[in-house]
């Protein structure tokens, strides 16, 4: 009996320690991009070709994740870390109720969500940050 008093114990110390895991999409000796999913049991995969395309304003990418919820709204924010400030850089809507803007906008639990090409930050003012 005592076994089973201490499973649920021993189950919720162990989910507890488990956080947002953060993933490492690039790295070079003057930039590290990582992203963590705002959703822990979400496994989200994104990748870009090179660091180096973000300097020319476009960049291929590729993302894939199997959904867990309907896509109804979604939104992005991208913020930058320094010293362990957070700065805000990046925020838009890309899927609004009843507005799908893009193609994977409307897709239902449980269905694949795949993108492979080209995205363009020139359409986008992203602010310039010195250090």
């Amino acid at each position: 009996m005592k076994t089973f008093k201490a499973a649920p114990l021993i189950f919720l110390l162990i989910y507890t320690s488990i956080g947002w895991p953060t993933h490492s999409v690039c790295k070079n000796s003057h930039l590290e991009i990582y992203y963590i999913s705002c959703d822990p049991l979400q496994d989200f995969a994104f990748t870009l070709d090179s660091c180096s395309g973000l300097t020319t304003g476009s960049v291929n990418i590729r993302a894939a994740t199997v959904l867990r919820h309907s896509i109804r709204e979604l939104f992005v924010t991208v913020n930058l870390f320094f010293n362990g400030k957070s700065i805000p850089i990046f925020s838009r809507q890309l899927c609004e109720q009843n507005h799908p803007n893009l193609s994977f906008c409307g897709k239902k639990k449980g269905e694949h969500v795949y993108y492979e090409g080209p995205v363009s930050f020139r359409s986008y003012d992203i602010p310039h940050v010195l250090f």
